[in-house]
């Protein structure tokens, strides 16, 4: 029998590419986007707790609702809103499942979405699944900011929905206050969806103001606004994340949802929902946290002959290697691997059409001996 692809062009992700090669080569893992460090020892042990104590089986469909008032409670602290918990949060396996779904409850056939290349890899094949059509705008080194009008002039008659990525991944630019306005002016102007991935919404730097489409009513409105407990508490591997859209909105998500995974890891929800009832400063201290990390790193890699891009934010770091190689960059991140034992992601892969650049992108969610050690080779290029 011969099955015809609906994904014909996809294959295996460039981040489990490349932490298999760094396992096989034995290498500094600063590729995929997970920490090499523990999680709180509290978020562990009442995780212990709940585990122990029976909460196995499974968690109400939307979330447990312990869980959803507490991230009400959270919302309505960093970004003043008030949502309904009951019926405008729901938390989801992770958030790449919240953008899945996402995507479902509003793009038909035929329906055009915009995103922007830099764009993290699951959106385009979502929207290929549910027959629509990806339009791509790229953002340019080396601060990848947004051109408004651009974006207005690619909207036509099919488009449904714009996803967007602040702080982004990879480059780490953060939308300001102007590009929040430009971009519900739009989505409320052209009577468009919103999909507004913020899975290091917590990592904002520089005292810099944080930001989010919870900040906007009427872009909220529109919304379906995805986060990651995931990133928030260093546990990726729970895959734990959550979807705020208005009451009309999440009961279409809802649809989909319960057929996609019914429901998510139950210890952890109520493990998550005590942190945020009784330790909030890890969330708050986030930023903070990955600042220090972002510039002992960048102080690492100040001797050698990589050119470090603008980070406002997330855990990652892109570097310009045109210094050291005219490889392009999936050569030289195979390269860098396999002959000097260190793993990076190449920016090309999140590019539908790639430039001509020498950029790569480095994870530096890792532990202060990790980061020595992988600069120490760095530098010697």
């Amino acid at each position: 029998m011969s099955l015809t692809s609906k994904l014909p062009a996809v294959g295996t992700t460039i981040f489990s590419q490349m932490s298999q090669l760094a396992a096989q080569q034995q290498a500094i893992n600063l590729s995929q986007g997970f920490p090499d460090f523990a999680a709180s020892d509290v978020l562990i042990n009442r995780l212990a707790h709940y585990a122990s104590h029976g909460y196995n089986q499974y968690a109400p469909m939307p979330g447990i609702l312990p869980l959803r008032e507490h991230i009400a409670t959270l919302l309505q602290y960093c970004y003043g809103r008030s949502v309904c918990p009951q019926q405008e949060v729901t938390v989801t396996s992770g958030a790449t499942e919240a953008l899945l779904v996402a995507i479902s409850a509003v793009v038909a056939a035929g329906d055009e979405v915009i995103l922007f290349d830099p764009a993290y890899d699951s959106y385009a094949p979502a929207i290929t699944l549910n027959g629509g059509k990806a339009v791509h705008i790229a953002l340019q080194a080396p601060d990848y900011r947004v051109d408004w009008q651009q974006v207005a002039q690619a909207i036509t008659a099919r488009t449904k929905l714009i996803i967007v990525n602040s702080p982004h991944n990879p480059s780490g630019m953060v939308f300001s206050n102007a590009d929040w306005q430009a971009l519900q002016s739009l989505v409320v102007n052209h009577n468009l969806y919103c999909i507004s991935d913020e899975v290091y919404e917590h990592m904002v730097f520089d005292a810099a103001p944080r930001h989010s489409a919870n900040s906007f009513a009427e872009l909220a409105q529109r919304s379906f606004i995805v986060s990651s407990f995931g990133k928030t508490f260093h546990v990726t591997g729970w895959k734990l994340g959550y979807c705020v859209a208005p009451a009309a909105l999440s009961s279409e998500f809802r649809k989909i949802h319960q057929y996609v995974t019914f429901s998510s890891f139950t210890p952890a929800q109520y493990a998550i929902a005590d942190m945020l009832a009784e330790h909030r400063e890890q969330v708050l201290g986030l930023a903070a946290f990955y600042q220090q990390k972002r510039d002992s790193f960048a102080a690492l890699l100040a001797a050698s002959r990589f050119r470090l891009l603008p980070c406002q934010g997330t855990y990652f770091q892109l570097v310009d290697y045109s210094a050291l190689s005219k490889l392009d960059d999936v050569a030289f991140c195979r390269w860098l691997t396999i002959e000097h034992k260190v793993a990076a992601i190449p920016l090309s892969v999140f590019y539908q059409t790639p430039p001509d650049s020498r950029i790569i992108r480095f994870c530096f969610a890792k532990q202060p001996a990790t980061l020595q050690a992988a600069a120490e080779v760095l530098c010697k290029l």
